[in-house]
């Protein structure tokens, strides 16, 4: 029983939160504290002191706010996301506007949450962006796409030499499908699909799962 025990501490998701509203701030700790296989190793109360607590703590993820003061969030994701990329993030905020959440993305965020989400779906944002998948909330992927795009470029003008079957991929990457659900879809093997997958990533010069889904809302390649 006791190595039962050990074993399922080891595989606990490790999580710095970061919100500059103390009681946010402590309620989001009792919060995840109470889901199981999470455990909060360190709560900020600004980007300075969350990108410190993950160079520190080393965490699975970080959930952390935008607007706070001195480094706001975008900057702290981007400065995680440089030094510990091995740590994903996922914001948490009332402030939904397409401007934001694309920056957010483009920083390196791997999910998006308002903070109406429970705790159960916290908790599969957290658990998802460990392994390596987006998730947005609905608020969010509205604005992402009522946001202005350009038109879909023809298979002759896709962007950054991506070919017709990557931007395939690319779209169903953008509609929360893994690499297992692709594999699924296109009725091929999913190594095929992490190719593909690798290859757009090298082309476009992103690095994760959320930049992608940013990606190909900007081109409107979503729904391709």
């Amino acid at each position: 029983m006791a190595g039962d025990a050990d074993a399922a501490c080891v595989s606990d998701l490790r999580v710095v939160l970061a919100d500059d509203q103390r009681i946010v701030r402590d309620g989001l700790v009792t919060l995840l504290g109470l889901l199981p296989g999470i455990t909060v190793v360190g709560a900020a109360a600004d980007g300075d002191e969350a990108v410190a607590l993950v160079e520190e703590h080393r965490p699975d993820v970080l959930l952390t706010d935008l607007r706070m003061p001195g480094c706001d969030g975008v900057t702290a994701i981007r400065r995680v996301r440089e030094a510990r990329p091995g740590t994903a993030v996922v914001v948490l905020t009332t402030y939904v506007d397409d401007d934001a959440i694309v920056a957010a993305l483009r920083a390196g965020a791997a999910g998006w949450l308002s903070k109406d989400a429970d705790a159960e779906a916290i908790g599969r944002a957290l658990r998802s962006a460990a392994d390596g998948h987006s998730t947005i909330d609905a608020a969010a992927l509205a604005k992402l796409v009522a946001a202005p795009t350009p038109a879909p470029p023809t298979p002759d003008a896709l962007p950054d030499g991506l070919t017709p079957r990557e931007v395939e991929v690319l779209g169903l990457i953008a509609q929360g499908l893994s690499n297992r659900e692709i594999a699924r879809r296109l009725v091929v093997g999913e190594a095929t699909v992490k190719t593909h997958v690798n290859h757009l990533f090298a082309k476009a010069g992103l690095r994760d799962r959320a930049q992608a889904v940013n990606y190909a809302y900007r081109h409107g390649l979503a729904d391709r």
